[in-house]
């Protein structure tokens, strides 16, 4: 089932002005102006100027009459359009391979296969959500199974909404006619009739909206429905290495798939070579003859142009890729690639060095390019904090600390136990974690750390006394008084178990 996100920018022309240089903040009200005919009227307006009542579509003489200290600036609907072009490229980049823009304030985005990559639907639509706000950027997402019902969602609903599979129906009754997309005239002609939602069409016969209304009506209610295609045209930037191959009879058999895949490949390896770059992320994308699109995205740990490893990786996901009634045109794209430079494989002197990206490739396309990392360390002295994850292949620099043994195993936070211990300085005689008692056996320490009072005050007098303690079974633990034993502002003098050895 197809899965589409509506990306809705209410106040594009209004973040795009802030966003690019200096203007009025958000609390001065600010309205930008068109014309419409010989009419100067306002074209967008912000949150400041919509709560003093200045709307779309209000006379700018008005405006400026109720507001004295209006600003007003030209609208520009051609830089509008080209930095929503570079936001659609942008969300190409970082969501899925299917991305268009959807003119004058959206984006639309076929997510198809793709969530499982961000950690889930729910979670790709929040991360989303959160990096365009922080950026500035007003925004309302809508997840469906079709482009319309999806944009409808996104513009008449909360700011994030997820319609699951089946249930656009029912999602889309309530809401109003505006919503399919309809021209205002045809939107008051309904009206005048006694529609008011998009389920007051749903339960007429379609044969007298279309001689009443023409076929647009109903195109738009069959496009919401998914009754009737609505393909997305993929936005695509210049000068990426790309490959085409258009079939005289549609394909569908794995195996077909599997040989084309093997030639596009080929042929994409060829222009990389010519250029000296590497693929670090590969889109294949197989069109169907009902002009449905089947994506395909796979990402790569370090930049390769070998046809068999890039071939083997997208073979693994024909099983993802629902041919219908035939593939009729399929196309791959290094919609990421990286400079790489010749080298050689081997050589008699000296031995190849292991190269585990195959390994990492295969994994990250698997189950996520997040779910595979590696542990760096960090120069700091609070455990919790000296450990950072990076990408499975860079380069660490600095090695691990050695001076102290640390556990094998790290909580993610320190848990509380209950213990017995002479202070300041003596290890517990047995501690109790997680409903277990612990009858210590011998224990080493006190390891003293001290708070990073340079990055946080309230860890100016912070202090950690860490024990290295085995119970009389042979386990070891590694566990902590918060405070020194004897003053209360060193903390709070309770004991927590930290990390588990072996």
């Amino acid at each position: 089932m197809a899965r589409v996100i509506s990306v809705c920018l209410p106040m594009w022309p209004i973040d795009r002005l802030r966003r690019a240089g200096p203007t009025p903040s958000a609390e001065t009200p600010l309205i930008l102006s068109g014309r419409i005919g010989n009419r100067r009227v306002v074209t967008a307006a912000c949150e400041a100027a919509r709560a003093l009542g200045l709307l779309p579509g209000m006379p700018v003489t008005k405006a400026q009459a109720m507001v004295p200290d209006l600003q007003v600036l030209a609208e520009d609907t051609e830089a509008d359009l080209a930095s929503l072009e570079r936001l659609a490229l942008w969300l190409m980049q970082c969501i899925a391979p299917i991305v268009a823009v959807d003119p004058p304030d959206g984006v639309v985005i076929d997510a198809t296969g793709t969530a499982h990559l961000h950690g889930g639907e729910a979670a790709m639509l929040e991360a989303l959500l959160g990096r365009l706000t922080l950026s500035g950027v007003t925004v309302r997402l809508a997840l469906a199974e079709t482009w319309g019902a999806a944009h409808a969602l996104a513009r008449h609903t909360g700011p994030l909404t997820i319609a699951p599979d089946g249930t656009a129906r029912d999602m889309l009754a309530p809401l109003p006619l505006a919503a399919l997309r309809l021209a205002p005239a045809t939107v008051r002609g309904l009206q005048d009739m006694g529609f008011q939602t998009i389920g007051d069409l749903m339960a007429i016969p379609r044969a007298p909206l279309t001689r009443r209304f023409g076929p647009e009506v109903r195109r738009r209610l069959d496009q919401a429905l998914g009754a009737s295609g609505e393909p997305i045209d993929p936005l695509r930037p210049t000068g990426l290495a790309t490959t085409r191959r258009a079939f005289a009879e549609p394909i569908g058999a794995a195996e077909t798939i599997a040989r084309y895949i093997g030639k596009l490949a080929r042929d994409l390896c060829r222009q990389l070579e010519e250029r000296g770059l590497g693929a670090r992320r590969l889109d294949l994308i197989c069109w169907r003859v009902d002009n449905h699109a089947q994506p395909v995205r796979v990402g790569l740990a370090a930049p390769q142009r070998d046809p068999a490893r890039l071939t083997r990786l997208l073979c693994d996901k024909i099983p993802t890729i629902d041919p219908g009634f035939g593939i009729e045109i399929m196309s791959l794209t290094a919609t990421l690639a990286e400079p790489l430079a010749p080298r050689q494989a081997s050589s008699p002197l000296e031995p190849a060095a292991p190269d585990v990206s195959g390994l990492v490739d295969v994994l990250a396309n698997r189950v996520g390019a997040r779910a595979i990392f590696r542990m760096a360390p960090v120069a700091s002295e609070v455990p919790e904090r000296s450990v950072t994850r990076v990408a499975p292949l860079t380069e660490i620099a600095e090695g691990w600390p050695d001076h102290w043994p640390r556990p094998a195993r790290l909580l993610p936070r320190p848990e509380p136990i209950e213990t017995l211990a002479l202070l300041p300085d003596h290890p517990p005689s047995w501690i109790a974690w997680r409903g277990t008692r612990h009858r210590v056996a011998r224990a080493d320490g006190p390891e003293r750390i001290f708070g990073e009072w340079w990055k946080r005050e309230a860890e100016t007098q912070a202090v950690r006394d860490y024990f290295r303690i085995e119970d009389t079974e042979g386990r070891r633990f590694w566990i902590f008084r918060q405070g020194d034993g004897e003053d209360r502002a060193t903390g709070s003098m309770s004991w927590f178990l930290h990390g588990v050895f072996g």
